[in-house]
């Protein structure tokens, strides 16, 4: 059996990328590796196992391009509206709350926030599959 223990994302501004997932996903500092060219900071918090892997290349002096194939990173919350309004607080931008349904049932509340390198990190309500 798999575990799901981390994501990787590239960054472009180490100190940047620290305070917004600090900001927004109240994530610290688990560990930090410097090597001669790049960094590895890994990110996490109380709630999960999972971290996030900030990589800084030393020598990246222009900002990552993304590809059209990579989606999102999703977290849930226990309060949509009192977690949006506290990412603005912080100065982060946020999508619109919207819902959907399937077959005439809430599947799922969520919004969006992008990450200083343009990594969109959705945030779902706690319910249904996504406790």
């Amino acid at each position: 059996m798999t575990k799901l223990i981390h994501s990787m994302v590239r960054v472009h501004d180490l100190p940047a990328s620290i305070k917004f997932y600090r900001d927004a996903l109240e994530l610290e500092i688990v560990n930090q590796y410097r090597f001669d060219n790049f960094s590895l900071t890994y990110l996490a918090n109380s709630e999960t196992g999972f971290e996030i892997e900030l990589t800084h290349n030393h020598d990246q002096h222009e900002p990552y391009i993304h590809g059209n194939g990579y989606g999102h990173i999703a977290v849930s919350v226990d309060c949509i509206h009192t977690t949006h309004k506290h990412l603005n607080t912080y100065g982060i931008n946020t999508s619109d709350i919207k819902s959907f349904d399937h077959e005439g049932v809430l599947l799922a509340t969520f919004f969006f926030v992008t990450d200083p390198d343009g990594y969109k990190i959705e945030f779902i309500q706690r319910a249904g599959r996504y406790l």
